[in-house]
């Protein structure tokens, strides 16, 4: 085995399986993930020479809980373990090792891990952080160039992160139907705030922040480990749509292209299909959650040849039934959009008014009443809130964005003065 391209992709899918068994050996992060580090270091020497391993996943495990076992023992000042090729025969133990390690097994273990990086005593920052690094694998030098910090400032906030779960006295038994049904909405909620990171960052760069790719990954392996669960089904094809979208959503100098102004022949079909199906998949279960109509939401714009033929109505119904099931003003501004679509802007201004309070410090609030005000021909107003909406953006892309809507409005204004 000499495709070095290849171990890399087997240590990366492998990483949750191995890094779950670990922690459930060690009962401490810090020792797991070296004991992980270690063990895909032999794996990079031995797995050329001698080709791969049956079970990935089971070879890292047993590898890495030895050298675990090697450093707990050092650090008691006991004599270490003999070497690897003392210990133990690798050819002849993988195979009893993987035969254990079934499928049942593994869920446990990847829930677990994934579980202790949402424990709700962190914020949603460093539980992202935690999960990228952790779960993932992403270097502290990536992640903190994601969230535009420095690494030793992102390096103290994983720390910390683990030094909290290290305090909680987080249970490391297996999770009974209750706790596994709490859990997965944690987990799913982790997932979609990292999806949000990476779709929020503006223009991608993906050697960098890789978040919308990995929050896909980790919605897929959830979805192996709960393969019946509709919610699940639901987040992996919301985030599936909402990535397929990813080519058209910025033009050649890195402006902000609306959903109704993108070129629909770059986005991905592949990704498209495959979201279609989860969606059809999860409505046969007739249980609908947030995530399914969010997903169901996107679905209609996917399906739509063209903006014009986007069908509105149902969007509107879709937001209403999420508004009831999730109520929120931020669904309240969404459904806003569709109202516009369907009876005007002024329908949808007085939807969002009442907003101001909830939501005075929210970009996409100021940016569409800016845009409906715009509409209306009420230009001050408008001037006004897309002010408030250039103060408030997350990255030079919104606010080029709304500088164009400004630009655009002035424009008007001169030729209605003619």
């Amino acid at each position: 085995m000499t495709d070095l391209a290849w171990i890399d992709l087997a240590l990366t899918s492998a990483r949750p399986q191995a890094m779950g068994a670990l922690l459930r050996y060690f009962r401490n992060l810090d020792l797991a993930e070296e004991a992980y580090q270690e063990a895909c270091l032999r794996a990079l020497k031995a797995w050329p020479e001698k080709g791969p391993p049956r079970d990935p996943a089971a070879w890292l495990i047993f590898v890495g809980r030895n050298s675990g076992i090697d450093q707990v023992r050092k650090r008691a000042k006991h004599q270490p373990l003999p070497p690897e090729e003392v210990l133990s025969d690798l050819d002849d133990m993988e195979g009893d090792l993987a035969d254990r390690l079934d499928g049942s097994h593994y869920r446990d273990d990847i829930l677990r891990l994934l579980f202790v990086c949402c424990h709700p005593d962190l914020p949603a920052t460093q539980q992202i952080a935690l999960a990228l690094r952790i779960v993932s694998g992403l270097s502290v030098r990536q992640i903190a160039r994601a969230f535009l910090v420095s690494e030793a400032a992102m390096e103290q906030r994983i720390t910390r992160a683990k030094a909290k779960v290290g305090a909680a006295g987080i249970p490391f038994e297996t999770p009974d139907a209750v706790a596994r049904a709490e859990r997965l909405g944690l987990v799913a909620a982790m997932i979609y705030l990292v999806f949000n990171e990476g779709y929020s960052a503006g223009v991608p760069e993906k050697a960098e922040a890789p978040f919308c790719a990995e929050a896909i990954r980790l919605a897929r392996l959830l979805l192996t480990l709960f393969p019946a669960e509709p919610e699940i089904m639901g987040l992996t094809a919301l985030l599936l749509l909402q990535h397929s979208r990813l080519a058209a959503r910025f033009d050649g100098d890195g402006q902000l292209v609306l959903l109704e102004d993108q070129d629909r022949a770059l986005w991905d079909r592949a990704l498209i299909d495959e979201a279609l199906v989860l969606i059809d998949k999860a409505i046969r279960h007739r249980a609908p959650g947030a995530y399914q109509i969010q997903a169901a939401i996107a679905a209609l714009h996917a399906r739509a040849v063209s903006a014009a033929e986007t069908d509105w109505f149902e969007i509107d119904l879709l937001y209403q039934t999420l508004e009831r099931l999730q109520p929120s003003p931020v669904v309240r501004l969404n459904r806003a959009v569709a109202v516009s679509k369907r009876e005007g802007p002024a329908a949808a201004l007085a939807l969002i008014e009442p907003l101001e309070d909830k939501l005075s410090g929210y970009f996409y609030f100021h940016g569409l009443r800016g845009g409906l005000l715009k509409q209306l021909g009420r230009y001050r107003e408008a001037h006004e809130a897309f002010d408030r909406a250039i103060a408030l953006a997350g990255n030079a892309a919104e606010a080029a964005h709304i500088r164009q809507h400004i630009d655009s409005m002035q424009r008007e204004m001169i030729e209605t003065a003619k």
